[in-house]
């Protein structure tokens, strides 16, 4: 009788489990991984001994995109990289990847197919850490006025979320002060000539080195004139040079005056323009061998699309030479020096008579 009864409790246990829904009792949780690792993703189903268990690959970003890559205790897809094991004590399969890539990340499914239109399904995601890349629609360069509102934007793809920084060549202090400043848009609500220059925008994730982009922004501003010496005084049939500074975007046209005629190149002047920088310029014209009518107020006026300006160097007589004048100190080194020649010479000479 206890035979019986035994046999009758395993056949309604065995009715039982056969009624069963299959089911996926574990699925592995998020994994987060730096190209390059391996990731094992475990799938433990139960009431599914004779039931197909696959695992397949979903791209998040595409609709429908489905990749089968296990069936049962084998793998459909062709590639090293992956692996499935099955471990029958845990009634569990695993699927590994190694040397991950940024196009594994996704969702990966395992699924238990019931009947054509019937099955269960549990996803786990694998999101791959990759470094910033900054994007295309990210600022490059910009030409603007001086007074104009300026909008600067920075935005970088890659996984953790890049933050972004803006930072100035020399960490000089940026328009809207101090030396760094965080996200995406760095606004200068009015420009000035002075925010010229190179701006880096920074994106860091903690993965790699970061990315940087250079952004050169070029202010446009109406010429500034200054003299380094408004006035200047020279002797008679001496030489005298007068210089101003001119700082301007584009870079100007600029011309010497004297009572309202502009002067050129000959044998009483010469010019000479020297561009330290896009918008630096240092001006100078040589008065030669000055003569009385020489003597007054020269003009240096330059202009470009922006405006014009113009400053103002005296020239005046004085008895003396001016010895700071470098062509005239060029001058007295080398007649100095000619004098120690020629008396080394007539000294040799003498020493020869006798």
């Amino acid at each position: 009788m206890k035979t019986l009864h035994t046999f009758f409790v395993l056949a309604l246990l065995h009715t039982v489990n056969s009624q069963r829904t299959p089911t996926i009792s574990y699925i592995s949780q998020e994994q987060i991984k730096d190209i390059g690792d391996t990731v094992e993703f475990r799938c433990s189903v139960q009431y599914a001994p004779e039931f197909p268990v696959v695992w397949t690959k979903i791209n998040k970003n595409i609709a429908n995109d489905q990749l089968p890559l296990s069936h049962g205790s084998s793998l459909i897809i062709r590639d090293t990289r992956f692996a499935l094991r099955y471990d029958d004590a845990l009634s569990t399969f695993i699927l590994q990847i190694k040397d991950i890539q940024e196009t594994d990340a996704g969702f990966y499914q395992c699924k238990i197919l019931i009947s054509l239109n019937n099955y269960v399904s549990a996803n786990v995601e694998l999101q791959v850490r990759r470094p910033p890349i900054i994007s295309d629609n990210s600022t490059r360069s910009l030409v603007v006025t001086e007074g104009q509102p300026v909008q600067l934007e920075c935005y970088a793809g890659g996984f953790p979320t890049p933050r972004i920084s803006w930072r100035r060549e020399n960490n000089a202090i940026l328009p809207t002060g101090g030396s760094i400043y965080r996200g995406n848009t760095l606004k200068i609500s009015t420009i000035r000539k002075e925010d010229r220059g190179t701006y880096y925008c920074v994106a860091e994730n903690g993965v790699g080195r970061g990315a940087r982009r250079n952004i050169n922004v070029e202010v446009e501003f109406a010429p500034v004139i200054t003299a380094p010496r408004p006035r200047l005084g020279q002797a008679l049939q001496y030489d005298m040079d007068l210089e101003c500074h001119v700082e301007a975007y584009p870079p100007p046209a600029i011309v010497w005056l004297k009572d309202d005629i502009q002067l050129s190149n000959n044998q009483h002047y010469s010019i000479s323009h020297f561009a330290t920088a896009d918008q630096y310029t240092d001006t100078t014209i040589r008065v030669i061998t000055i003569e009385k009518r020489q003597y007054g107020e020269y003009v240096c006026r330059a202009a470009n699309k922006l405006g014009t300006a113009e400053t103002k160097v005296e020239l005046f007589e004085i008895s003396t030479p001016n010895i700071n004048y470098p062509g005239l100190q060029w001058a007295a080194a080398s007649q100095c020096n000619l004098s120690k020649w020629l008396l080394i010479v007539l000294w040799f000479t003498i020493l020869n008579i006798h």
